[in-house]
């Protein structure tokens, strides 16, 4: 599961890395066919936005992973093509070897997404892949923003005559609710009395 949330990790990152403008050129690039599938995919018209939005609701539900594969379909089968015989398990010197004319062809970008939704796919180099998403110089991810532990809250700007006016309905809401419970209370010891 820790693997899994990790691969999912580097999928986000990759992601997040690519610019509106990139993914509405990758949207741009896509047959009809794959269109029509990232249309399913997103419930409507497919944009960076709707990408965007959809990958928040869908980290763990498969939504990012199938919006990544379709994006990023073409730039695997280059790759798979280029590596031959060696695509079903390439070694870390022949993924280098390769990535340099699929960058030059798809983009670093999409090539990253493409790289990181292998390793959400489990694919065997998958080890391989997160090493050259970490530190090779071509496909590097950037590094993850940091993110506070607790959440951030933030306090809106009151005017202090709305805060009294909130202080004196609370009080009289309470005041009732009270008059309410010992009427309740006074009733309830009634009702005893008379059996």
């Amino acid at each position: 599961m820790k693997n899994r949330l990790q691969a999912l990790g580097l999928l986000d990152r990759s992601i997040g890395a690519t610019s509106d403008d990139e993914l509405a050129a990758a949207i741009a690039a896509l047959d009809d066919e794959h269109r029509e599938a990232l249309e399913q995919v997103l419930g409507g018209t497919p944009d960076a936005a709707a990408i965007r939005e959809s990958i928040v609701k869908g980290r763990l539900d498969g939504t990012m992973e199938s919006v990544a594969l379709v994006i990023t379909d073409a730039c695997l089968a280059d790759c798979i093509k280029e590596l031959g015989d060696h695509a079903d398990n390439p070694s870390s010197d022949q993924l280098r070897e390769v990535l340099p004319g699929i960058v030059e062809r798809h983009g670093v970008p999409i090539t990253r997404m493409m790289l990181a939704s292998t390793v959400v796919g489990e694919a065997p180099a998958s080890a391989i892949i997160r090493d050259l998403l970490k530190h090779d110089d071509v496909v590097k991810l950037p590094p993850a923003p940091p993110r506070p532990i607790t959440p951030m809250v933030q306090t809106a700007k009151v005017d202090p005559a709305e805060r009294e006016a909130l202080k004196a309905k609370r009080k009289e809401m309470k005041a009732r609710k009270q008059a309410e419970a010992r009427a309740a209370r006074e009733q309830s010891m009634r009702d005893r009395k008379r059996i």
